[in-house]
């Protein structure tokens, strides 16, 4: 697999880039990449996961803000990584989910997306490729 690399600072996207970052079940994107995901990018308060406008929540917390384990947050991102599967057409960018306010390391997360197949449209920040299994 060849590492395809999101930018590290997303300010901007392209007509079919979605941004993906760190959401809570509640929707109140108050912080981080979240609330960028607000102000630049379509995502709806209200709405903690999923498509929104050019941006696609992965919860990292529950709806009190508390932060979901390891096992839950694998969930969130077998479903995204199935979404984006379904829309070959858009470019996937993930931010550093989980690494910020839910105070994981790309060490903890990284290893939760490799337990799946990447789709070619999905991009991953630089610190997750480092714990990319290596072929046997």
């Amino acid at each position: 697999m060849i590492p395809r690399i999101a930018p590290d600072n997303i300010t901007t996207l392209a007509p079919n880039e979605v941004f993906v970052f760190g959401s809570n079940f509640a929707g109140n994107h108050g912080k981080g990449a979240a609330l960028l995901a607000v102000k630049k990018f379509g995502a709806r308060r209200g709405q903690g996961t999923g498509l929104m406008g050019q941006s696609y929540g992965i919860a990292t917390k529950d709806k009190n803000l508390k932060i979901l384990s390891l096992q839950q947050i694998d969930i969130q991102i077998g479903r995204f990584l199935r979404v984006a599967a379904l829309h070959p057409e858009q470019r996937f960018l993930v931010t550093r989910i989980g690494c910020g306010l839910a105070h994981y390391s790309p060490k903890e997360i990284a290893p939760l997306f490799f337990s799946y197949p990447i789709p070619d449209n999905v991009y991953l920040p630089s610190p997750f490729w480092v714990f990319m299994p290596k072929p046997i």
